[in-house]
């Protein structure tokens, strides 16, 4: 698949917005430089519509674009120039398949990205990673909705989950997500393509859900529908300005807040479920 490649100049304070904004459309990857950040949409995307947005936050924060056509088969060439090991303490290492071991630590994910979102670099998956560590997953019945590479439902297997639903609606983080479980001798890992609807009427200990704040407003009423009495649900891909916004949401939807943490500008909740 081909992609548009829309590199943005910014200040580092205005990095996450835009990617809060531009999440919500069709950017599927998003990588932050040294002078703001590339995100990535599919060529079929239509860049009209692209570019009507770009201009429309051109109006409220300051920043310069420029586009380039990224061909298929040039993309593995360039993550690989600009994908480093990312380490969550001593529980987990996140490498690509050219990098060497990473020695002293719990769990060690071979990710090979693609096009697909999720390689434990971007504060939302790296609180993601470290969140997992105290989850209880031992056992239980987990679905990773959003799950880009299938770097969260891996890991939830590695922890011990007993079984795991991946769902995501791109096709090439369905694709993605199937060979990374291979990669990394995860075979417990379900994953669909599509939406929540895909996994409707199944009932889940855990949710994890790596997303942003639009879609997670729109799915907590579904999603408080998956889960059991007291499950717990693991979300991410939130702004510090969103906390109240969210919080009141998923309370109206049925959850109780247990813990949120900050990392950069981004949130990351574990709310549960009331019984």
């Amino acid at each position: 698949m081909n992609y548009h490649k829309y590199e943005l100049k910014t200040a580092p304070e205005t990095t996450d917005i835009l990617v809060a904004f531009l999440s919500d459309s069709p950017f599927d990857t998003f990588e932050e430089t040294a002078d703001g950040l590339n995100a990535f949409a599919p060529a079929t995307a239509s860049m009209e519509d692209i570019e009507a947005q770009l201009l429309d936050l051109q109006s409220q924060f300051d920043f310069t674009w420029e586009k380039e056509l990224i061909l298929g088969q040039n993309w593995n060439k360039l993550w690989e120039s600009n994908f480093q090991a990312v380490i969550v303490g001593n529980f987990c290492a996140v490498r690509a398949d050219f990098h060497d071991t990473i020695p002293g630590v719990q769990w060690e994910l071979v990710i090979n990205p693609k096009m697909a979102f999720g390689t434990g670099h971007h504060e939302t998956t790296w609180q993601c990673i470290a969140a997992i560590e105290h989850l209880p997953l031992a056992g239980k019945k987990v679905l990773d909705y959003g799950c880009g590479t299938g770097i969260l439902a891996i890991l939830a297997s590695k922890q011990g989950a007993a079984e795991v639903e991946a769902v995501d609606i791109e096709s090439e983080s369905y694709r993605n997500t199937v060979e990374n479980c291979v990669s990394n001798n995860v075979y417990n890992v379900t994953t669909r393509l599509g939406t929540l609807a895909e996994v409707e009427g199944r009932d889940f200990d855990g949710i994890l859900a790596n997303i942003n704040r639009p879609i997670i407003l729109e799915s907590l009423p579904t999603l408080s529908s998956l889960l059991k009495p007291n499950g717990w649900l693991l979300i991410s891909g939130i702004l510090l300005t969103d906390e109240d916004i969210v919080t009141e949401a998923a309370q109206a939807a049925g959850f109780s807040k247990k813990e949120m943490k900050r990392r950069g500008n981004w949130l990351c909740g574990v709310f549960e479920k009331e019984g």
